[in-house]
């Protein structure tokens, strides 16, 4: 079947109302779930191939969270899709108002590598919860993941409703020439700006999720311990490769070499003295992205790591002092093991500097002022933000997941992926009982009656 007999064949599935009844959108999640269940032990060895990335680090950032995602939906959803009653003013008597979610449609998703499982169906679950037919498109370079998950999706869905399509990149190009009632695309800004040109030629809704450099502001008053447990857990969780991972650190100047021997410490611990021997530390993912890393190893001082191995696709854990702005690595993205360290003596500079760029997906500070946590919240924007942490503002549920600016629009997880795939349908039903008068021609001598209702 090729695109345009596809997309036909949902549109019909869609147009029979088959998908709207909570009832089978439930039993569609369940059955996605238990088929997720089913081949768990696919789905680990697929990341390992892809990515190396450990049994552990799979089920935490892939698999369990995509559980975790469809458990709270199904258990949810029901309340979630009730119609939502809002309060009607006064002059409009006699009428009742309420919101109703309704599906799009049609929903293209097309999914990163670098979590190549929670990226391609933490949406669909919103999608599917939300009553759409979806069409999945992977990224070519999780090739091994990409197989379970076409076995999954065949599985557990009519492909009326749901299907996976697999496309390089010239194939994606003519798959985004249709029409599509709503677009979810994560990857880079590059492309992200393709696909909202697209979207544009039939006025598609889009959600981009997308990236940029996130900031992590290291404080004179922190803990600087916690601070470097939990920024080499940030920065090396696969590799690097993460859209919210630690893109730089602004450490206050005289904390500097205490924090770069704390994260010496750190990646020793957690990744011992042979990082390349773990096996709890994953792997570039080709050769292309590894030789572009490789360029940004020849600026500044290597002050930890360095190492590398091209036929293994390894960089070590790595951290560069000695960087300026106007290094090639801080002006883009890194998305590998490769950590900058910049100074400050003033936290204005920090926020003066983090201003200045493109607003990132995530912020991170480390600190106990709250004047300073308070001041960093109030003067910076980003997607989101994270005191003392990195990254686990995703594991939450409850909050929403997206960027700001150059760093996307939209976003998900949870009740945000429902509404992300909703449409918010205004509905007002007045009665015939009553016909007030006041509204209908002839005006005069109504205006003053109609503002004091009006207040």
């Amino acid at each position: 079947m090729n695109i345009s007999d596809q997309i036909n064949a949902q549109r019909a599935y869609f147009s029979s109302q088959i998908t709207k009844p909570i009832s089978f959108r439930k039993a569609s999640l369940l059955r996605l779930k238990e088929t997720i269940k089913k081949y768990e032990a696919d789905i680990e060895k697929a990341l390992w191939d892809d990515l190396r990335k450990s049994t552990f680090e799979s089920y935490i950032t892939e698999t369990g969270f995509v559980l975790t995602e469809i458990n709270q939906t199904i258990k949810k959803l029901k309340h979630w899709a009730s119609p939502q009653k809002v309060k009607t003013p006064l002059f409009l008597l006699g009428s009742k108002s309420q919101i109703q979610y309704e599906p799009y449609g049609i929903v293209l998703i097309l999914s990163p590598w670098n979590y190549p499982f929670q990226l391609l169906f933490a949406p669909l679950i919103g999608a599917i919860a939300a009553g759409n037919c979806i069409i999945l498109k992977p990224s070519p370079a999780s090739p091994h993941t990409t197989a379970i998950s076409k076995k999954i999706i065949a599985e557990a869905f009519d492909p009326q409703h749901v299907t996976l399509i697999e496309a390089d990149s010239f194939e994606t190009d003519l798959l985004l020439q249709y029409r599509y009632d709503y677009i979810f695309y994560t990857g880079g800004v590059k492309y992200g700006k393709r696909i909202m040109e697209a979207a544009s030629k039939h006025l598609t809704p889009v959600t981009l999720e997308l990236g940029g450099k996130s900031p992590c502001i290291v404080d004179k008053n922190c803990d600087l311990n916690i601070a470097a447990r939990r920024i080499v857990w940030g920065k090396f969780l696969n590799c690097g490769q993460t859209c919210v991972a630690p893109d730089y650190i602004f450490v206050h100047q005289d904390i500097k070499e205490d924090l770069i021997h704390k994260l010496k410490e750190e990646i020793v611990r957690q990744y011992g003295n042979d990082p390349q021997k773990s096996p709890d530390y994953p792997r570039i993912i080709h050769s292309g992205r590894f030789y572009n890393l490789m360029l940004l190893l020849k600026q500044g001082k290597i002050e930890i790591g360095g190492k590398y191995d091209e036929n293994d696709l390894y960089i070590a854990p790595t951290v560069i002092s000695g960087i300026t702005p106007e290094n090639r690595i801080m002006n883009e993205e890194i998305f590998g093991p490769i950590l900058p360290v910049m100074t400050f003596l003033n936290l204005d500079e920090a926020i003066h500097y983090i201003n200045s760029q493109e607003k990132p997906l995530a912020l991170y500070y480390f600190g106990k002022d709250k004047k300073s946590i308070q001041k960093i919240l109030k003067e910076t924007s980003s997607g989101g933000v994270c005191i003392n942490d990195t990254i686990t503002h995703l594991a939450n549920p409850n909050l929403p997941f997206g960027g700001v600016g150059n760093s996307g629009m939209g976003s998900y997880h949870g009740l945000d992926s429902f509404y992300t795939f909703s449409h918010k349908r205004a509905v007002l039903a007045t009665s015939t009982r009553i016909n007030p008068g006041i509204k209908f021609a002839p005006y005069q001598g109504k205006l003053s009656l109609l503002k004091r209702f009006m207040k």
